[in-house]
């Protein structure tokens, strides 16, 4: 999936196909394991479109600034 397509997708369709990623992802997988993945480079492609939209959707937080600056890191205060 190319980025300027998840772009034009609205938040509830990126959830939506990232749900159906992260499943083929796990069915990719499994077929891996069993030895019948037909073309090994789906695993890969999977986890980039995975990220692709995990980005897309932390940029529109970002851009509608729902994120909040945690005074944390890595557990431990600042």
């Amino acid at each position: 999936m190319k980025i300027d397509e998840i772009r034009e997708l609205t938040d509830e369709e990126l959830a939506a196909e990232l749900l159906r990623l992260r499943r083929h992802l796990f069915d990719v997988r499994a077929q891996a394991v069993t030895e019948k993945l037909e073309d090994p480079t789906l695993i890969t492609k999977a986890k980039r479109d995975i990220a692709r939209i995990l980005t897309e959707q932390k940029q529109r937080q970002i851009a509608a600034g729902k994120v909040l600056r945690d005074s944390t890191v890595h557990g431990r205060s600042v």
